[in-house]
C-alpha cells in the first residue's frame, strides 16, 4: 500500500491525531477506489477527481471520528450500539464510520436505490459485517438508533423532525455534520429539540469552516 493517496490519508491522519490500523488504512483506501469506480456510471457525488475525492469526503468525514468515539466511550463500550446515516449518499459518514468503528453497527439509509446498492457492494468488498444499507425515505423506517447522523442532508430542524421516531428513548442523539457555524438553523429548531454542543471541525487539506452539531431531545 503505498502511492500518493496513501501519503495524503497517512499526513490527514497525523494531522487528525488519529490512528487506524493498517487494515483500515487500507479499506479506506479500497473504498476510495470503489467510489471513484461507480461515479463513472452512478454519480455517487459531483466530485470527480480522487484527490479532492480524499479530502472533500475521506478526511472531512474522518475529522469527526474521533468527536463520535469520544462520544460513545462516554457509553462505557460502542458494542453493540447502533448508528444511522441518514441521506447517506456514497456511504459518507457512514462507511468511514463503520471502518473505524468496527464494534459500531451501522445502518446507510438513503432514497435512491443506486446509492444503497452501492453501500451494499462496499460492505461486501470490504468486508464490513457491522455496515448495513437500507432503500427507502427516513420517515418510513422503523427501529431505534444511539446516533442519528447527516451530512450534507437537510436543515437541522428538516433533519430532527423526519428521523426523531429513530431515536432511542431516553439517550439517542443526533449528529450534523454542517460548514460554519449553522446559528440561523440552530434558532429555528423547535422546543422539543436542544443543542447541546457544537464542535468546530479542522479538516486536514481542506480550506472550509466544519463543525458538528450535537441535538438531544428536550426533556
Amino acid at each position: 500500500m503505498s502511492g500518493p493517496l496513501h501519503g495524503a490519508l497517512l499526513a490527514g491522519l497525523r494531522e487528525l491525531n488519529l490512528e487506524l490500523e493498517p487494515r483500515q488504512q487500507e479499506q479506506l483506501l479500497a473504498y476510495l477506489a470503489l467510489l471513484q469506480q461507480w461515479n463513472r456510471v452512478y454519480n455517487l457525488t459531483a466530485v470527480r477527481d480522487p484527490g479532492e475525492m480524499l479530502s472533500h469526503h475521506l478526511l472531512d468525514s474522518l475529522a469527526a471520528v474521533a468527536p463520535l468515539r469520544t462520544k460513545l466511550q462516554g457509553r462505557g463500550s460502542a458494542a453493540g450500539l447502533r448508528l444511522l446515516d441518514v441521506g447517506s449518499g456514497g456511504g459518507l459518514p457512514g462507511v468511514v464510520f463503520a471502518i473505524c468503528l468496527p464494534e459500531l453497527e451501522v445502518t446507510c439509509v438513503d432514497a435512491v436505490a443506486k446509492k444503497a446498492a452501492f453501500i451494499r457492494q462496499a460492505a461486501g468488498a470490504l468486508k464490513l459485517p457491522n455496515l448495513h444499507a437500507l432503500h427507502g425515505r427516513v420517515e418510513a423506517l422503523e427501529g431505534r438508533f444511539d446516533v442519528v447522523c447527516s451530512r450534507a442532508f437537510a436543515s437541522l430542524a428538516d433533519f430532527a423532525a423526519l428521523s426523531r421516531h429513530l431515536l432511542a428513548t431516553g439517550s439517542g442523539v443526533w449528529l450534523a455534520m454542517k460548514g460554519k457555524h449553522p446559528q440561523d438553523e440552530i434558532d429555528a429548531l423547535p422546543a422539543q429539540v436542544g443543542v447541546f454542543h457544537v464542535e468546530p471541525l479542522q479538516v486536514p487539506q481542506l480550506q472550509a469552516q466544519r463543525c458538528l452539531v450535537w441535538m438531544r431531545t428536550a426533556p
